[in-house]
């Protein structure tokens, strides 16, 4: 078998078979088969595409390139979810709690922030102390534990994915559905997870910026769960604007814990609810929606998701009294006011724009090694829909720098958009793929 020879295949629009993929995986991963030629093939896969059976087995042969974690001595099913990314979405930070509170086991290898889209790692290691570099021991050992981990992703999982992804980000290869399918989910395998809930997000703060993209995604991606023996649904989300109030590690890390102490923007409550509840129907904990978000509910009515989320938080070696006394968290030094230039209705609230302010006032990355500022950030004050008076707050800037700070008052004026006649507020959430109460 030769790499020259599936190359060729694929570019005449031929299906590849399970040993001709398990062939180039393997070869590409041991450096016996060139970038030119990986290239190569990854061009032909955009181009020409994938069948499910293809690229399940894509899937499986990247999640087979590096360890595989084995969580059967949980004794229980264990949940993951996935977010494709976004504006303001700390939605694993308030989830995972009450998921895991109510006895489903929730283990997740979160990434870090590039780009405009905020990293789930990031925002906890605004707090003192907080390890998020676990080994694989320490990961199943606390799952068995407590019920809950969040760390950063090994190195060792799916390590012909990193390698494929960092060749697809230089060669123009990233839009390709099924390469963007199986590098999700080659590492949502890999980490072990019985059933996932994909969060695919759609709009101006996404990589997928139609909803038919991200329909088509979603269900490449849970034809490869059903493929590979996982339950898996996908939700298709908004973001053309933010979630909720919050962009920024710290801001975010205090509105994901506000939630579960009972107060919430309201867009960002029903998004955690019904996440939680889609994690707790494929972990069947729950035989009906209406059961499940009975269950979320009361997991915040308890205190019992906040118990949790200080769990975890101790045991990675966090400072609990930063959860417990908000206030001691850190914080930008500069609190500026963007107010409306008119009265009317808002027909945009740019999540694109916004990301990247807070990204240029230090609250992300635009390379792999920024030092990030957890104080700083933007605090969203209206939605799509809102109608506002003159002179009504629209953000509220967190900055630690002059220069910074004037850089970005522009864009998020420009991120606002106010109109004469009433506007139609966007849905919660556009569709849901896969779910079967």
């Amino acid at each position: 078998m030769r790499a020259l020879d599936l190359i060729i295949k694929k570019r005449d629009k031929q299906p590849l078979t399970k040993p001709e993929i398990d062939f180039l995986i393997a070869g590409y991963a041991h450096d016996e088969v060139p970038d030119y030629q990986m290239s190569a093939w990854a061009m032909a896969v955009l181009l020409n595409g994938m069948n499910d059976q293809e690229i399940t087995d894509l899937t499986m042969a990247m999640a087979h390139s590096g360890e595989v974690l084995d969580l059967s001595e949980i004794g229980k099913l264990v949940v993951d979810k996935h977010s494709t990314g976004g504006v303001g979405d700390k939605t694993t930070l308030s989830v995972a709690p009450m998921v895991a509170a109510c006895g489903l086991p929730v283990g997740k290898m979160s990434g870090r922030g590039l780009g405009f889209s905020g990293g789930t790692i990031d925002k906890l290691e605004s707090i003192p102390g907080f390890r998020s570099n676990l080994s694989t021991d320490e990961f199943i050992s606390q799952l068995k534990q407590i019920g809950i981990v969040l760390t950063g992703q090994s190195a060792d999982l799916a390590p012909a994915d990193g390698k494929l992804y960092a060749l697809r980000d230089v060669t123009g290869t990233v839009p390709s559905i099924p390469l963007i399918a199986s590098s999700v989910m080659s590492k949502k395998i890999a980490g072990g997870a019985d059933a996932i809930v994909l969060d695919v997000k759609v709009g101006k703060g996404a990589f997928m910026q139609t909803l038919d993209e991200a329909r088509e995604l979603a269900n490449v991606m849970v034809s490869i769960g059903n493929l590979s023996g996982r339950r898996v649904i996908a939700v298709l989300s908004p973001m053309d604007q933010p979630l909720g109030e919050a962009v920024g590690n710290a801001l975010e890390l205090k509105e994901a814990v506000e939630l579960l102490r009972g107060k919430a923007p309201k867009d960002y409550r029903y998004h955690c609810m019904h996440l939680a509840a889609y994690m707790l129907i494929l972990g069947k904990k729950a035989a009906s929606m209406q059961e499940a978000l009975a269950m979320a509910e009361a997991t915040i009515a308890d205190g019992s998701a906040m118990i949790k989320f200080e769990e975890l938080i101790a045991a990675q070696g966090g400072d609990v009294s930063y959860i417990r006394e908000l206030d001691r968290l850190p914080k930008a030094r500069i609190h500026k006011t963007i107010t409306a230039t008119k009265s009317g209705w808002v027909r945009t609230v740019d999540a694109k724009e916004v990301g990247e302010s807070s990204v240029l006032l230090g609250a992300g990355r635009s390379k792999k090694d920024d030092k990030i500022d957890f104080g700083v950030g933007i605090l969203v004050k209206v939605k799509i829909g809102d109608m506002v008076a003159e002179k009504q707050p629209l953000f509220e800037v967190h900055a630690n720098d002059e220069e910074k700070l004037n850089q970005v008052l522009e864009k998020l004026r420009n991120a606002v958009e106010i109109v004469d006649e009433p506007v139609e507020a966007p849905p919660f959430f556009w569709d849901v793929i896969g779910l079967n109460e």
